[in-house]
């Protein structure tokens, strides 16, 4: 009997910083806050009204227009840093033209002004007619890395030059940051931000965003991207790729896609003195809320309660599409 009194006074010992909501919040280790979050928008030459993005409950492509508008409302909400994803109407194979994102950012920094901040997604599957991140040889059998290499180079510029306050490559190449920083500094560039998808990984929860930026492969021959992007059971990969582009002038690192990858994250932001960015990428934000249209969970707590794990792995940033909603959600904690 004695014995089972003490457990029971253990267990009530760890229970007391349990027992109403103002000890939880006093208490907690890993918080987050809206100014962690960074809201991704697309915007798609052509079309003549936003379209819905499949899975992503408020998610559009965005006219130049309705984008201006949108970003608007999510200052307004909280949410003044972005990520853009620019997709030309035009698709080409080399040579590629970034002004319909230029113009983007242009109007942006035009009309907030300081009060927002822009990084520029940059790659160049929107851009081609095979969805590949790239350059394809010839026989369109692989992804010529040093042509791509040279096509994302010029693309960051043209992105820093119009106004991006940061520049983020997520093709995977090699070679791709150290580029991309030198032409940056070479061109009076230098305090642009380069944010490094480091460790990308070959997954399959970017179904909505293929869809949203028009970049799924399409290509006969080379139909995944297995051969650029990590494979999910390479961790040491994940960990040499992030290595590289620190020493190649990264700012930030980023782990994408998120909840699959927190170990991956946890190791790699405990070895690496960057500051890191995950991305909770279309898929895992759409399995949310799925299950929240079956009254199966609660969507805002699930949300909040997936960006915490990103904290508590080690992130001081989170990408994601419920950035403008976040000052609300939190508030449900």
């Amino acid at each position: 009997m004695a014995e089972n009194r003490t457990i029971a006074r253990q267990g009530l010992t760890l229970r007391r910083l349990r027992q109403d909501r103002f000890i939880r919040g006093l208490t907690r280790q890993a918080r987050v806050s809206p100014e962690q979050l960074i809201q991704p928008h697309f915007v798609v030459d052509g079309i003549r009204q936003r379209e819905a993005v499949p899975g992503l409950t408020g998610v559009f492509r965005e006219t130049a227009d309705s984008l201006a508008k949108q970003v608007e409302q999510d200052i307004e909400a909280g949410a003044d840093k972005i990520i853009l994803f620019g997709v030309p109407a035009e698709k080409r194979e080399a040579n590629f033209n970034h002004d319909f994102t230029r113009r983007q950012i242009e109007n942006l920094r035009r009309r907030f002004g300081a009060n927002l901040w822009i990084a520029v997604d940059v790659c160049l599957c929107s851009h081609t007619a095979h969805g590949h991140c790239g350059v394809l040889s010839r026989e369109q059998d692989h992804v010529v890395n040093d042509a791509s290499v040279a096509e994302l180079a010029r693309a960051a510029l043209s992105y820093a030059q119009a106004g991006a306050n940061c520049v983020a490559p997520s093709d995977m190449m090699d070679g791709r940051v150290a580029a991309i920083r030198q032409t940056l500094d070479a061109n009076g560039a230098e305090r642009t931000l380069l944010l490094s998808y480091s460790a990308k990984f070959n997954s399959r929860f970017y179904g909505p965003f293929r869809e949203a930026a028009d970049s799924a492969p399409r290509s006969d021959v080379l139909k995944d991207r297995a051969t650029y992007q990590i494979d999910p059971a390479r961790p040491d990969d994940a960990y040499a790729s992030s290595v590289r582009d620190a020493e190649e002038g990264a700012d930030i690192l980023m782990v994408k896609p998120g909840l699959p990858y927190l170990d991956i994250l946890k190791e790699l932001s405990s070895r690496i003195e960057k500051p890191w960015a995950v991305y909770e990428v279309s898929g895992e934000y759409a399995g949310v809320e799925l299950l929240a249209a079956q009254n199966l969970i609660p969507a805002p707590q699930a949300h909040v309660e997936c960006w915490t794990s990103f904290v508590r792995a080690g992130a001081s940033m989170i990408i994601t599409y419920g950035a403008r909603h976040a000052r609300r959600w939190l508030s449900h904690v």
